[in-house]
């Protein structure tokens, strides 16, 4: 499933296109993907301009003047992709390749920017695991955005929140860190990576980098700090790209051309000084990759 880094690198590529523009026409080829599509979709959204096109954790939100917000999950194999009024696409260089098969365009948003030029906007998704809703109300009040914790983006996550968001948890701390109520949009990846650059085991409590004391608040910095600049530095690269990720223009990220443990198992530990390799556990059902010589 995509995570946040990937999602925010197709919110990006959307926006020059579906901010400020009109939605002359909106298709739904089919009731429902994951979920049945709101009543009257299409009716509500054509003829509408989108005002804003948002993030919040993995959810897209496409804000509507005069209308409602549009809640957008791509799934396991969402992607969007931008068709010019002619049909031309921009070319990408693929490592998984997505599919472009018609049969799984579910919905397209026929759009004509303030300068009067036309483009399509195609949801595409094979498995039929993504979904679009309506939140009639400000978006954070919708069931499937309230309640998310805070962004790992920004300086708003520090040591000292969170300390306080793990203060007293006994649960192992990749699995606390993947609780969407603490932290909203990490996923297994990029926690993996977050915790091999903080030297921290994810089996350890996760209570323990809360505990008074100079340590435990320099091991809370030091994975803030860690989740944020791995979160950077993927939505920089464009995304993972794992199985099957695509950005709007066809291309796949390159991030895991810089993985240091996930999907390593048995390489050597990149890190200077060590001598461990990278190894791979399951925790919860899901693979963890560490390296237990320099992660304590």
């Amino acid at each position: 499933m995509p995570e946040l880094p990937e999602v925010e690198t197709v919110r990006r590529g959307l926006q020059p296109v579906l901010e400020g523009a009109r939605l002359a026409k909106v298709e739904a080829r089919r009731p429902d993907l994951r979920f049945p599509f709101p009543e009257k979709f299409s009716q509500r959204l054509t003829g509408k301009t989108v005002t804003a096109l948002g993030r919040r954790a993995k959810y897209l939100t496409m804000h509507i003047q005069d209308g409602p917000v549009l809640i957008c999950h791509l799934g396991m194999s969402g992607s969007f992709r931008i068709e010019t009024g002619d049909g031309n696409e921009t070319p990408g260089v693929f490592h998984h390749e997505r599919s472009k098969s018609e049969a799984h365009d579910h919905v397209v948003f026929h759009v004509e920017s303030p300068a009067g030029t036309h483009s399509r906007v195609i949801f595409n998704d094979p498995r039929r695991f993504g979904f679009m809703l309506f939140a009639e109300a400000p978006p954070e009040t919708h069931p499937m955005l309230a309640g998310l914790g805070v962004e790992p983006t920004g300086n708003t996550l520090d040591g000292a929140l969170l300390a306080s968001l793990l203060k007293g948890r006994r649960s192992p701390l990749k699995a606390a860190l993947l609780d969407q109520r603490l932290i909203a949009g990490l996923g297994n990846i990029y926690v993996a990576e977050a915790l091999w650059r903080a030297g921290l085991s994810p089996l350890r409590e996760a209570g323990t980098i809360a505990k008074p004391g100079k340590k435990a608040k320099e091991q809370s910095e030091r994975l803030a700090q860690a989740i944020r600049s791995v979160i950077s530095d993927a939505i920089a690269a464009g995304g993972s790209s794992l199985r099957d990720y695509m950005h709007t223009d066809g291309s796949l990220g390159y991030f895991q051309h810089s993985f240091a443990v996930y999907d390593r198992e048995g390489a050597p530990c990149p890190k200077p000084g060590c001598d461990g390799h990278i190894e791979r556990i399951v925790q919860s059902g899901r693979s963890t990759f560490y390296c237990r010589t320099c992660q304590s």
